[in-house]
């Protein structure tokens, strides 16, 4: 779970495995480790090196993930599945679309390696 939140921050940030490890201070290798969660105990201290070079909060970096429930956006989410209904896309072309998805990040993040 930690692992995936470093990764799933430094992406939205646009870093590389490389960049980050140098902003926080830590081994590529290191950091690798715990973005694959094979490393998943950390002390607090990597931890606030890891979350100052990503700008975000200790607590925001090591708190649990909860699905969003805001209404707004499950309206938004129930609405994008409408118009893609109405557009004639089927279930089964919904799911090759989200597959290819998966596959791209996996593609992009084997080249981070």
């Amino acid at each position: 779970m930690l692992g995936k939140r470093v990764r799933k921050l430094r992406m939205e940030r646009g870093l590389t495995l490389s960049e980050l490890a140098e902003a926080a201070g830590v081994a590529k290798s290191y950091l690798s480790t715990i973005e694959r969660d094979i490393h998943s105990n950390p002390s607090v201290h990597l931890l606030d090196k890891i979350a100052a070079a990503l700008d975000v909060s200790l607590k925001q970096l090591v708190q649990p993930d909860t699905p969003e429930r805001d209404p707004m956006v499950m309206q938004e989410w129930y609405d994008l599945f409408q118009d893609a209904l109405n557009c004639g896309i089927s279930r089964e072309e919904l799911k090759s679309i989200i597959e290819f998805r998966k596959w791209q990040v996996g593609q992009s993040e084997q080249e981070e390696e």
